[in-house]
């Protein structure tokens, strides 16, 4: 049982580590392009120091928006409760069948880890309902017939 919630606390872990790096790359890129737009100097085509300048905040715009969404990824993710072991699919369930595994947590999609591969499902995603709905030894539809073979 205690393997299981280790288990369940490397997988948000390795989300963690994605959404903290995701949040580092958005925010140097933020910042680049706060630099670009400071540092855009005038010439003498006129329009060009404007559009340079706006392209610059437009790109620092869209990187903020970025950014916001990655901490809200990773805030929602901290809230999602591993130390539990669950015998229906909720957010921090780990479903597993017999070849693949199920994650539902943050929607990071298929990934292989130590020669796993696990889908990380965000519990608002249409399979992770379809999982709730399910316990263990039930099928479900997902590339070919599944059988739950364990919930934890």
């Amino acid at each position: 049982m205690e393997e299981r919630i280790v288990h369940k606390q490397l997988l948000k872990q390795y989300c963690e580590q994605i959404f903290l790096q995701r949040i580092a790359t958005t925010q140097q890129a933020m910042d680049d392009a706060q630099a670009a737009a400071n540092n855009e100097s005038k010439s003498s085509v006129g329009d060009k120091y404007e559009t340079g300048r706006a392209m610059s905040h437009m790109e620092k715009d869209m990187h903020a928006r970025q950014l916001l969404a990655h901490r809200q990824d990773l805030l929602a993710l901290q809230a999602v409760n591993v130390q539990v072991i669950y015998h229906v699919p909720v957010a921090g369930a780990f479903v597993r069948t017999a070849t693949t595994g199920f994650f539902i947590g943050t929607g990071l999609g298929k990934q292989v880890i130590n020669g796993e591969t696990i889908f990380f499902l965000s519990p608002a995603s249409p399979l992770a309902q379809q999982l709730m709905q399910k316990k263990a030894g039930d099928e479900f539809e997902f590339k070919g017939k599944n059988r739950i073979t364990e919930i934890y």
